[in-house]
């Protein structure tokens, strides 16, 4: 994939030519791998700076710690990386303060909420009088729609959170502790992500290990969206939610996927509120298509929730690819038009406060007549 990479930094350096931008000053991880190919572990949460800087014409120069240049010149097209080591000559600024002085820019990007205040500050001494000017606008619509390299892998990407949606429902049982369940997941997901990885020219690099902590509730606790797995037995008649969001990665790409099981039984009412929760989301999904409103998406689901009684839910979907959160997104403001390649996470949630919830997502890619399901995985109510 490394023409793709050059090829998308050139169509960057074309587009800031058009907006009369001179260099480009790229902070966050998943905008330099999206140009650069690059990737590492760390980053300013260790004072780790990996950095992208790109002049409006010529070559690119990556930053990286020392520690990591033999890991970034195997992985990036960009030939100019220059490293630092910590508290020797000047560190990482050096660079930044060098690349500055010999591109004499009036005008310099950069993403402001994803850039550390230590790289701004930096830059703003570095770049002295020059016009900083927001870049995240400019980088987001060169991600919203997928290429077809990019919708390849995150199709296989959807396999491995589908693995893990089966590796999770079969751990699902009375007595078993959250915990466990989770393990499962993680366990399922990685060996799906190593048979896919095996024999590609990413298989040097990317780890298949799947990682961050699951999303998983149960009983009442379904209530609460977020919680992590616990030590927290499953019980008889326990609804058990499952998110994958934040763990679904495979080879950068980062996905959506939620689903939800009941353990021996299931009473009328939450069976009710879980068919209106598929229902909403199917709502939204029916509408996908190119030219379709992205607000307009988000309010089709909104309509199920108000005519079955409820109160309205978080927005509809965001958009995905690199990102957790990326452009345009499914919810009340955004009058975004849908295009063919873009791909969202869509879903479905109703909390009845303090009793359960009940929640379903799924990751799309739109296409030319509609969508198509990245993460196709059983939808109907069901009781383990």
């Amino acid at each position: 994939m490394s023409n793709l990479f050059q090829q998308r930094t050139l169509e960057l350096q074309r587009r800031m030519t058009d907006e009369k931008i001179d260099a480009f000053l790229l902070a966050d991880p998943d905008s330099i791998f999206f140009f650069s190919g690059c990737f590492g572990y760390l980053g300013m949460d260790w004072d780790r700076a990996t950095l992208l800087l790109v002049p409006r014409s010529g070559a690119p120069i990556l930053v990286t710690p020392l520690m990591e240049s033999e890991m970034v010149r195997n992985q990036a097209w960009v030939e100019d990386v220059r490293d630092w080591v910590d508290g020797i000559d000047g560190e990482w600024m050096k660079h930044v303060e060098a690349f500055f002085a010999a591109h004499k820019s009036r005008r310099v990007m950069l993403e402001n909420h994803k850039t550390h205040p230590k790289v701004a500050e930096t830059l703003r001494r570095a770049a002295k009088d020059a016009e900083l000017v927001e870049g995240s606008g400019l980088i987001s619509r060169m991600r919203m729609v997928k290429s077809p390299e990019e919708i390849a892998i995150m199709r296989q990407a959807g396999q491995v959170a589908v693995a893990m949606g089966k590796a999770g429902k079969a751990a699902i049982a009375e007595g078993v502790p959250e915990y466990e369940v989770a393990l499962a997941v993680i366990a399922g997901g990685t060996r799906k992500a190593a048979e896919l990885l095996a024999n590609t020219d990413a298989a040097e690099y990317v780890s298949p290990t799947i990682y961050n902590l699951q999303i998983m509730q149960s009983g009442r606790h379904t209530c609460m969206v977020h919680r992590r797995s616990t030590v927290k037995r499953i019980a008889k008649g326990d609804p058990v939610y499952l998110c994958f969001c934040g763990i679904a990665n495979f080879r950068h790409f980062k996905l959506g996927f939620d689903r939800e099981f009941f353990v021996g039984s299931v009473t009328d009412e939450q069976a009710k509120t879980y068919e209106t929760t598929v229902k909403a989301q199917q709502a939204a999904l029916a509408l996908v298509k190119p030219g379709a409103v992205a607000e307009e998406v988000n309010a089709a689901a909104e309509e199920v929730y108000r005519s079955a009684g409820f109160g309205l839910s978080y927005r509809t979907g965001r958009g995905i690819g690199y990102s957790f959160l990326e452009d345009p997104q499914l919810k009340k403001g955004d009058r975004t038009k849908l295009q063919a390649g873009m791909a969202f996470a869509v879903d479905g949630g109703i909390t009845v406060k303090g009793r359960y919830g009940t929640r379903i997502g799924d990751s799309i890619v739109v296409t030319e007549k509609g969508f198509e399901y990245l993460t196709e995985f059983p939808r109907d109510l069901t009781v383990l």
